[in-house]
């Protein structure tokens, strides 16, 4: 059966959607990743094509406080929570688009949270201001427009130990807040009542929010008030969504965001995870679609499928198109001068050069450059070329990795001190940390490395000198258990390059990844 869910696959979580002109405009979280906040456009919600990314410019704002914190949960598990560019929220307004969204500092005394507004005139520019910074000790702002010129940012307020969703009015130019804030609604109960969104309809405010947590708990609840300030009514059928306490191969549906199309129908997008009878959904917090409706007060939604009802066009066909210029990202803030990316026109070479910090390192960039991994069965490769001898003096390792944060990630490499293949599998918050070694015979020319993978399992291979079919060799294979666990971010596959000095250059070749 074709599928159309996920609309957004792979590292895809906390999407937020407006509609203009006959287009709908999507964007995303991207924690520790630059470029960041991905803007994906449709004009049928089933096939979407990556136009640009709202944060692209290192001089916006900094990623390098956007480290990985490890939190053990009661159930034995470890929450990994990443930090920087967390659940944007993007609005049109008056020829004008904008974008809120909290970038997540950490910091030895703690977190601080820096929230801020870009804006752009032309969203297929992919040219978007500097931040405008406002004063809001929380995270997940969003925004609204009032009939009378007013403009409103709700958001997931730090009340203690708990979370409120509060509100005020601002002025978007400045920053500066035009009114106090007022905490609006406090959910129903549910852990963290977070990613607010504000509607108007037939004379109230609709206020929709996630409580429960992002994983297992994670719900929609839905309120409302004659004013804007409250006292909200809840929805006598709340959680209008979730998939906690169900058998439902879509988990964690939550964080959604609704919007009418052009006949006048009522969808919702919302993260979730695809999640196997034994516990797998390797592919982390993505974006799905499902289709809402109203009786004559309260919004209800269907329960998330592969297959949504309610949509008019083709399901057959590319589902997700980007363009290569905009879909390599690197770890938080990267060299530049370190990379020379392949021309549109030229060879399909991939120029990294070494970086001193590896994948593991909390605060600075490695020398890595890859692509989210958008599909759940597929295969990516690379080729190192131009082996040289003297690269055992800088002890370079180059190679191939699927990483998701500075505590989870596997990789296949050329240890040139060693002459040797190499394959690591880390994972901190499970105490997973396997090495394999094979050594080589001589200093090969070149060495290829490909990952292919299925929802259950990682299975990496290498071969040496031509890269023919029958000449590979697999070094690992993996359960896909082993980096699946409570987070926020997905795999991103790509290749590195650490050595002790910072100045040795390597060229991959025929990089492709899916």
């Amino acid at each position: 059966m074709s599928t159309i869910n996920p609309i957004i696959p792979g590292f895809a979580p906390d999407p937020s959607v407006v509609k203009v002109d006959g287009w709908f405009f999507l964007i995303n979280s991207s924690f520790h990743l630059f470029p960041g906040l991905p803007i994906y456009a449709s004009q049928d919600l089933i096939s979407w094509r990556h136009i640009g990314n709202a944060f692209n410019r290192q001089s916006q704002l900094s990623l390098s406080k956007s480290e990985t914190d490890l939190h053990p949960l009661p159930t034995g598990e470890v929450l990994v929570a990443t930090g920087g560019l967390y659940a944007p929220t993007i609005r049109y307004h008056d020829g004008i688009f904008y974008v809120v969204c909290t970038n997540v500092v950490r910091t030895a005394t703690g977190d601080s949270r820096q929230n801020f507004v870009i804006s752009t005139k032309d969203i297929w520019a992919n040219n978007w201001s500097d931040p405008v910074y406002f004063e809001f000790n929380g995270i997940d702002p969003s925004l609204f427009f009032d009939d009378d010129g007013k403009t409103y940012i709700q958001g997931s307020a730090a009340c203690g130990s708990f979370t409120t969703i509060n509100m005020f009015e601002i002025d978007l130019r400045s920053g500066r807040k035009l009114s106090d804030e007022r905490t609006i609604w406090r959910g129903t109960g549910g852990i963290y009542p977070e990613g607010p969104h504000l509607y108007k309809r037939k004379g109230y405010y609709y206020l929709i929010i996630a409580e429960g947590g992002t994983h297992e708990g994670h719900m929609v609840t839905m309120a409302r008030s004659t004013d804007i300030w409250g006292p909200c009514e809840g929805c006598p059928n709340n959680p209008i969504l979730t998939a906690r306490d169900t058998d439902e191969y879509i988990q964690y549906t939550g964080h959604c965001d609704v919007f009418l199309d052009d006949r006048d129908q009522w969808w919702c997008t919302c993260l979730g995870v695809r999640k196997d009878k034994n516990g797998r959904y390797i592919m982390g917090r993505e974006t799905f679609l499902t289709r809402g409706s109203w009786d004559a007060d309260w919004l209800s939604l269907e329960q998330v499928q592969l297959k949504p009802s309610g949509l008019l066009g083709s399901d057959e066909g590319e589902k997700l198109i980007v363009n290569p210029a905009l879909d390599y990202v690197y770890i938080r803030d990267a060299n530049l001068s370190n990379y020379t990316l392949p021309s549109s026109t030229g060879d399909q070479i991939l120029t990294l050069t070494a970086s001193t910090a590896d994948l593991s390192h909390p605060g600075l960039s490695p020398s890595f450059i890859g692509k989210r991994q958008r599909q759940l069965d597929g295969r990516s490769g690379v080729e190192l070329h131009g082996v040289e001898a003297t690269w055992s003096a800088a002890k370079l390792r180059a190679g191939m990795a699927c990483y998701k944060d500075e505590h989870r990630f596997l990789r296949i490499y050329y240890d040139a001190t060693d002459l040797a293949i190499v394959v690591e599998v880390i994972n901190k918050p499970k105490d997973i940390c396997r090495r394999g070694r094979q050594t080589l015979e001589s200093l090969p020319k070149s060495v290829a490395f490909r990952m292919q993978y299925t929802e259950q399992e990682y299975r990496l291979f290498y071969t040496v000198g031509q890269a023919v079919e029958q000449n590979w060799l697999c070094v690992l294979t993996i359960d896909t258990l082993d980096l699946t666990g409570p987070d926020f971010t997905g795999p991103v596959i790509g290749v590195f390059a650490v050595s002790e000095t910072a100045d040795t250059a390597v060229q991959f070749g025929n990089l492709a990844i899916c």
